[in-house]
């Protein structure tokens, strides 16, 4: 009795020490994962696990984010996870998402995993038009996306119609041309085909640098009013702030970016943001809702701290996954050199392999060719030889003929002498005799030329027969060929190996690998430099070329600014911004003021 009660009581207890949980579900941009969590774990809980299941160390980019009554909102780290308004009914969804931008994409992303989950959204950001993107440049964006999708461009799989169902550019642009969907496949594989040679990770690293300049790229707008009330858009980005008329989102009309910034706060609508000039006065701003004030703190407070980030040396972190990822592009550099000369190698046995085909297909036919000429050339001596034996029994019947014909001339002489008559007569037919026996003798002579010429024809015969066996014989007799599928050729010894046994990896750097490879990235870059600038002419070029079929009409409002920058010649993102920080802090947060 004692005993069943205790195990009663173990059985309980071991029930009370076992953690409550619920079911989470986390939409990446290319997935969908879920997790049992604790009820007592905090954002940062959560937040980690998903990073640790991604593999991902510059989680400082991202954040899970969810929605309250159409209004963005982001994880706390520091709050439970079910402490937030979110919907209590399980799964409890979040989206994995970029929270924060990079200056340069290029210098800042790491590793390949944050390049690539950049590159999703951002993709996802133009097809979407949440940010805008010009014509020409989505056909760029488009070609750079196929390749990391496809790899190289290979005409025999890669056919007409094979991006027939790829959502490659945004509607707006689709609707703006009077073109086809296989006009448009055609200017993108143009460009596509351009890109031979460029791994994933290097194509979605090109999308990003074009894509980092666009206008809208990285920055979050949201609507406020100044102390007079105008309506106004706050842009928030890696930057700094930007204050934009709300009917354009382009080109902002003042910029201040976040090393003039010393403090920023809100109350309740009213958000609060003071310079770091303490003589010059703060500026106010109001916003529609207390949430999204919460949301524009968190996001000044990321993308400040990055931003002065950016400008300290790397943190020992930070240095060793750059180290990492500098072996990492180095080894697979080296792969790819590897890989693209053992496929040069095979390609090369290929094509001796069709050639050598070729050539034996050739020497067959030859061959059999010659062969057919022996038989043919056997066949006429075989006639030339019977003829002329025909034609010399014919000659020495002739002669035999002859000699009787002289036989009997003789005899009619000698009885020639019984009577003038049969004298006259005799001589008549010593006469025809002669006559006939000298047409005997000539054609005797007509055929014996004859049957010499078919003798010379048969010894003709017999030498062209035997120069036919000849050459079938030096055919016959030729050395073998290499075999259809050669083993290709030992890379040279100066080729760094890469070793594949079991699940064991092993690679060795040298010196004059990594000095050639410092080359090589030397020349890569005035080579990146040139295409920059072939690159803006086959822009322009694609601009110029799809001008005509433009519906004027359908142009929206963010096009038409477009065409106007682009017509006052328009610079860059980042130049736009420098030009209007140029005037000082206090008149710009007067301009503010008086919009």
């Amino acid at each position: 009795m004692a005993g069943a009660i205790a195990s009663r009581m173990s059985f309980s207890s071991l029930k009370r020490k076992q953690p409550k949980t619920f079911t989470v579900r986390i939409v990446t941009m290319d997935a969908e994962m879920e997790f049992n969590c604790e009820m007592k774990w905090k954002g940062k809980d959560l937040f980690d696990l998903v990073c640790r299941t991604l593999g991902l160390r510059e989680t400082w980019f991202f954040g899970l984010q969810y929605t309250i009554k159409d209004t963005v909102a982001w994880l706390k780290m520091d709050k439970k996870v079910l402490d937030h308004d979110v919907s209590k009914e399980e799964p409890v969804t979040f989206h994995f998402l970029a929270k924060f931008y990079p200056e340069n994409a290029e210098e800042e992303l790491v590793q390949e995993i944050t390049q690539h989950l950049f590159f999703l959204q951002v993709k996802k950001q133009i097809l979407d038009e949440k940010i805008y993107c010009p014509p020409e440049a989505s056909v760029l964006l488009a070609s750079y996306a196929v390749q990391a999708k496809y790899g190289d461009y290979d005409p025999s799989v890669h056919k007409r119609g094979f991006l027939a169902q790829e959502e490659l550019l945004p509607k707006r642009v689709i609707n703006l041309y009077q073109m086809t969907p296989e006009m448009w496949e055609e200017r993108i594989t143009a460009w596509y085909a351009e890109h031979r040679g460029r791994a994933r990770d290097e194509a979605e690293m090109e999308y990003l640098k074009i894509a980092q300049d666009l206008e809208m790229y990285g920055v979050n707008y949201f609507a406020i009013r100044n102390k007079k009330g105008t309506e106004l858009l706050l842009g928030v980005d890696a930057l700094g702030l930007h204050i934009y008329d709300p009917e354009n989102r382009l080109t902002p009309k003042i910029s201040f970016p976040w090393n003039e910034i010393r403090n920023i706060s809100y109350s309740d609508k009213e958000f609060t943001i003071k310079p770091l000039d303490k003589k010059i006065d703060v500026f106010k701003f109001n916003s529609s809702k207390l949430r999204v004030n919460k949301l524009i703190l968190q996001l000044c407070i990321g993308n400040h701290d990055l931003f002065m980030r950016r400008r300290k040396a790397d943190s020992l972190e930070v240095q060793q996954m750059k180290a990492q990822a500098r072996e990492e592009k180095a080894r697979k550099q080296m792969e790819r050199q590897r890989l693209a000369r053992e496929k040069q190698m095979r390609e090369e046995a290929e094509r001796t392999r069709d050639e050598l085909e070729r050539r034996l297909l050739q020497m067959k036919e030859e061959a059999t060719m010659a062969n057919e000429a022996l038989m043919r050339s056997e066949e006429t001596a075989d006639l030339l030889a019977e003829k002329a034996q025909i034609t010399e029994e014919e000659a020495k019947l002739l002669a035999q003929k002859a000699a009787e014909a002289e036989q009997e001339m003789q005899r009619i002489k000698a009885t020639a002498i019984r009577t003038e008559e049969e004298k006259r007569l005799m001589e008549q037919k010593v006469l025809e005799a002669e006559v006939l026996a000298l047409k005997m003798a000539e054609e005797s002579e007509r055929r014996a030329k004859e049957a010499d010429q078919l003798k010379q024809d048969l010894q003709e015969a017999r030498e062209a027969e035997r120069r036919a066996k000849q050459k079938l014989l030096e055919i016959a007799t030729k050395p073998t060929y290499p075999p259809m599928n050669p083993v290709p050729a030992p890379l040279p010894p100066d080729i760094p190996s890469f070793n594949l046994i079991g699940d064991s990896l092993s690679f060795d750097f040298k010196d004059t690998d990594m000095k050639r490879l410092s080359m090589e990235i030397e020349k890569e870059k005035v080579e990146y430099m040139e295409k920059s600038k072939h690159l803006q002419e086959q822009l322009n070029e694609l601009k110029t070329e799809i001008e005509a079929l433009k519906l004027k009409e359908r142009e929206t409002a963010l096009d038409i600014l477009h065409n106007e920058n682009s017509d006052r010649g328009g610079s860059s993102k980042h130049n736009t911004i420098k030009k209007l920080t140029l005037q000082s802090a206090k008149s710009r947060v007067a301009f503010f003021e008086e919009l």
